[in-house]
């Protein structure tokens, strides 16, 4: 309503349905803007050329047939995805967006394309100046095929003709999907134009694991969490393995076994495990075709060493280890059906009958996952199951399981340290003569570990109530006369200055939300945790100042100022007039 020019909504689309979609287009056109109109439906994302295509031709057509919305006013946004990343499904992601531009300029009358042009370079993040070639070369293609407006940093756009030849051939490769090497020839010239001369001077010594053999280059990279060079490294060890799927089993399983420890022994901490975990999955995700075209050279594809079906449980969205121990799993001739996360417990129960599973994977982070966890551990109990369930997660242990998850199912109940364990877990699980042996092993720790906790928590001595109501906080109010507010009742405030919050964080939850112990600020300098609290804490900071310059956030609030008295155990709010304006019902603590 303010804006003295016309204005841009950015954005809407159909992802939650028709009726959302035309709601938000009318508000748009009361007000005279133009709108983005995202390659999204309820279905997902737009990847492909096709899908983006028929996401936008049915906006376009409800739009314009449905609300007479003009159709100079949209801007069609098909989704620009990273390229290179080393995953074969992406390399055509590109083309995807030049393709499905060029279909949409000439069946759509009209309206503009646009897209956020960083994010197909994603993948070399870290090196500005290839990055800058992949977007021009891009941008070439692109607004040939008529893109013609689109999220760019202008000033540092190199012009296409003055590109080093070499490389824009490389970047070309990329973009338009000409060679199936075009990512690994790319990465080898890329590091080329990475740092100026006197940078990388400054930098040999840190580099200098480079010279390392293969294997302990892969195990420096997963330990430093160093994505840069997963794929180089995957595929010379490649070549030096008789088979692709030894890479993982060797050199890529040693490295996160040396996560895993200093992670229990609490020298790496979980904000550096996430970053190991990303250069497992992009090393993993290198050899994965090489594994399948041996399964078919072999003519091992048939063969199935059991059925899994895995899922983040309800309530929790985090899956790298999961999808790593899906891998994992994979390559070792196991069939995985991966639910994905925020799954309800019903579901993968439901999944398990149908497909016939042999066994049930659950995953979860954070904490509330432990309680859902046991909770699909009695329902499999209450229906009947007999499967083996696999517990894992950063959360999960060998003594909540014995404790909170084992004493509600019956049939095989194992905690899964890691990745590298979940081969020989779930072949133990599967083998007729392994399985009793092995859970007789993991029935006597668990027992074990009961026994132990078995008289902890019960020592919390009660009192009467009669006691209890007789100890209550005395006020002595007789001699005190509370000050009123300078603003009684309801205060609102919207939209309050996000920089004028940032002085009140608590910082020590944070911490304790990445598992690094103790208090703020003296953290920052402990002597375990202080580097890595220290490098987390400034990540925070960068973040935080995008946060509010950006205005990602709008911080609103009320806050109520009434008069109150207690009686017995609940509390009397009051009105000016002294009537009740409601009653809040407590407990009495009894300790």
């Amino acid at each position: 309503k303010c804006l003295q020019g016309k204005g841009v909504v950015n954005s809407i689309s159909l992802k939650e349905g028709e009726e959302q979609f035309l709601e938000q287009a009318r508000k748009v056109m009361r007000h005279g803007a133009a709108a983005v109109v995202m390659a999204f439906d309820e279905e997902g994302q737009a990847d492909t050329c096709e899908r983006k295509v028929a996401i936008c031709t049915r906006a376009y057509r409800i739009l314009t047939e449905q609300l007479d919305f003009p159709p100079e006013d949209i801007i069609f946004d098909p989704n620009i995805f990273a390229i290179a990343t080393g995953i074969e499904e992406h390399n055509n992601y590109a083309v995807d967006f030049i393709e499905a531009t060029r279909i949409i300029r000439q069946t759509l009358p009209h309206c503009h394309v646009s897209g956020g042009v960083s994010n197909v370079s994603f993948s070399f993040r870290g090196n500005e100046p290839v990055r800058a070639a992949i977007h021009a070369v891009f941008l070439y293609h692109a607004i040939r095929a008529g893109m013609d407006m689109g999220i760019v940093n202008a000033g540092a756009l190199p012009i296409v003709d003055d590109l080093d030849p070499e490389l824009r051939e490389r970047v070309e490769d990329i973009v338009l999907n000409r060679r199936a090497d075009a990512t690994e020839r790319l990465l080898e010239f890329a590091a080329n134009y990475k740092k100026g001369k006197a940078e990388a001077g400054a930098d040999n010594a840190r580099d200098e694991w480079r010279n390392l053999p293969v294997a302990k280059r892969l195990a420096h990279a997963l330990v430093h969490g160093i994505d840069a060079f997963a794929e180089v490294d995957a595929e010379e060890a490649r070549t030096q393995s008789s088979r692709p799927l030894d890479v993982i089993e060797g050199p890529l399983m040693d490295g996160m076994n040396i996560v895993g420890d200093l992670f229990g022994a609490g020298k790496m901490f979980l904000p550096q495990v996430v970053k190991s975990a990303r250069v497992m999955k992009k090393a993993v995700a290198w050899l994965l075709p090489f594994i399948e075209a041996e399964k078919l050279r072999t003519g091992d594809v048939g063969k199935s060493n059991g059925k899994i079906v895995m899922a983040t449980v309800k309530g929790d969205v985090h899956d790298i280890g999961k999808n790593i121990v899906g891998v994992v799993l994979r390559c070792n001739n196991f069939e995985v059906i991966d639910l994905g996360v925020m799954v309800p417990a019903q579901k993968i129960l439901d999944t398990a009958r149908a497909e016939n599973a042999d066994m049930i994977g659950l995953s979860g982070l954070i904490t509330p996952s432990l309680e859902e966890m046991a909770h699909v551990a009695r329902e499999m109990q209450r229906q009947d199951f007999h499967l083996p369930l696999l517990i894992g997660g950063a959360t999960t242990s060998r003594a909540h399981t014995a404790l909170k998850i084992d004493p509600h199912y019956k049939s095989p109940t194992v905690w899964v340290k890691d990745a590298s364990r979940a081969v020989g877990v779930a072949q133990s699980l599967i083998t007729r003569e392994l399985v009793d042996a092995f859970m007789e092993k993991i029935r006597a720790e668990y027992a074990d570990i009961r026994e132990r906790h078995k008289d902890r928590g019960n020592g919390k001595r009660l009192v009467s109530f009669e006691k209890a109501r007789a100890q209550r906080f005395d006020g002595d109010w007789a001699n005190y006369r509370p000050p009123a507010p300078r603003q009684p009742g309801i205060s609102v405030f919207e939209d309050f200055p996000l920089d004028e919050i940032v002085p009140f964080i608590d910082w020590s939850p944070f911490f304790n939300a990445w598992e690094l112990a103790g208090r703020y600020p003296a953290i920052l300098s402990d002597d375990v945790v202080g580097a890595q609290a220290s490098e987390l804490f400034a990540d925070a900071q960068t973040m935080l100042d995008r946060i509010i310059k950006e205005k990602w956030l709008k911080a609103s609030g009320v806050i109520g100022l009434w008069r109150a008295n207690s009686l017995d155990e609940d509390i009397e709010v009051l009105h000016a007039d002294g009537s009740v304006l409601a009653r809040l019902h407590c407990l009495r603590q009894q300790a």
